[in-house]
């Protein structure tokens, strides 16, 4: 698909392309428009969770007239085209997937997933939403959901639903959202960790480690100083109460696994750990950039993030 960047260039011809956005943009907004429009609140309540109307409108994929009743939301022509990209391959790389690790592997992954979802009692969005102020997570939740529901589900929307699930429950409980402890948080100790070496530690973007930071700093969790003897280099660390809020992380963490474990049932729970832990150790065959795309052009990482950073600069799950 043609599109542009801000810092890797372009492909077709000038001005084909829409500004080149995530997956979880198609899923939190395109997959709802066309050219016939939706009503702006209607958008919301279909995706259970806010998009970024105004990004989406300013990079090519929407327009936002007004209307007697409320905003109406269309497709642009870049946006039906994305839109046409898009949708297919979501079910195309869930079937790459099934090649690449096997059938039975995707096959059993999928049924652990599901068995989770249909016992969770509200229907959550199908993708994980912008993440808010702190970097929380927030979703308008469906109560109104119906057995079996996770049947029709491509694997993405099952694997966020999960995790979103997981999530909300954590940050009911926490001062510090799921996102910066399980990235940012996890890698930092009192000693101090160079910052320019998160990037590399927590697999995501340094606009998202900046954020990270800032809320951290903010509450006298974490301080970042001169680095001795490295000139203009800075050096992050924990303070007293950074080091208390990382292993409260880490034993909410065990305390909510366990609730799922009563909840759910510890052989279903097991099930999913096991099959998640069985396609976790080999995702990194699986990440060679398209060579058009603008992944192809930067440094390929080293570690994923052990929570996508969905921020409101295009979606992707690492903070670009």
């Amino acid at each position: 698909m043609a599109h542009r960047t801000a810092r890797h260039g372009s492909t077709g011809a000038p001005g084909e392309g829409p500004w080149l956005t995530s997956t979880v943009m198609w899923w939190n907004c395109m997959r709802f428009v066309d050219e016939g429009g939706v009503r702006v609140r209607d958008l919301v309540t279909l995706a259970r969770t806010k998009t970024n109307f105004k990004g989406m409108a300013r990079w090519g994929y929407i327009v936002i007239k007004p209307d007697p009743a409320d905003k109406v939301v269309r497709a642009t022509q870049k946006g039906q085209r994305a839109k046409e990209v898009c949708g297919p391959l979501i079910l195309a790389i869930e079937e790459r997937w099934r090649k690449r690790f096997g059938k039975q592997a995707i096959d059993e992954l999928r049924k652990s997933l599901s068995t989770v979802v249909d016992q969770i009692p509200y229907e959550l969005p199908d993708c994980m939403p912008i993440l808010g102020y702190g970097l929380f997570s927030k979703a308008r939740a469906k109560v109104e959901t119906k057995p079996g529901v996770s049947a029709d589900l491509p694997l993405p929307a099952l694997l966020s639903r999960v995790l979103l699930a997981f999530t909300l429950q954590f940050e009911r409980e926490s001062k510090v959202s799921l996102a910066i402890c399980a990235n940012v948080l996890r890698v930092l100790d009192e000693t101090g960790v160079p910052v320019r070496d998160l990037p590399v530690l927590t697999g995501v973007s340094k606009e998202a480690i900046s954020m990270a930071m800032g809320y951290l700093q903010k509450r006298g969790l974490a301080v970042v100083a001169a680095e001795p003897d490295k000139g203009p280099a800075k050096i992050s660390g924990l303070t007293t109460e950074g080091l208390e809020a990382k292993d409260a992380y880490q034993r909410l963490l065990r305390t909510i696994e366990e609730r799922w474990c009563n909840r759910f049932g510890k052989d279903k729970i097991a099930a999913l750990r096991n099959a998640l832990e069985r396609l976790a150790g080999n995702l990194f065959q699986g990440l060679e950039p398209y060579p058009d795309g603008w992944r192809a052009s930067v440094r390929r990482p080293e570690t994923l993030p052990h929570f996508p950073m969905v921020l409101h600069r295009g979606g992707y799950p690492d903070g670009s």
